[in-house]
């Protein structure tokens, strides 16, 4: 398979500079690059099917009519918060 470039980019130099600056022994400026592509490619992935999920929950809840009230999650949340203050294991 032949590989493909990206277009060149410009930046200012404070920019570059700042990438250059947390760089891994041995990486290139290059590979930087393209491992940031990569991790943003799967961020906006992994974004875009947990929006998906959310709005099949949506549907799913307005099909059945089974909703669980703001104030509910937030008081389990709210005790949970509390075990795992007291040291105690979270239970669900």
């Amino acid at each position: 398979m032949k590989t493909a470039t990206f277009p060149s980019v410009r930046v200012e130099p404070e920019l570059r500079e700042a990438a250059e600056s947390v760089l891994s022994d041995g990486e290139s400026l290059s590979a930087f690059v393209e491992q940031s592509i990569r991790a943003n490619i799967e961020r906006r992935r992994l974004q875009g099917d947990f929006v998906a999920r959310g709005l099949a929950s949506r549907d799913l809840a307005k099909e059945n009519g089974q909703y669980v009230s703001a104030d509910e999650v937030v008081s389990t949340l709210e005790g949970r918060l509390a075990e795992a203050k007291s040291g105690r294991t979270l239970a669900r």
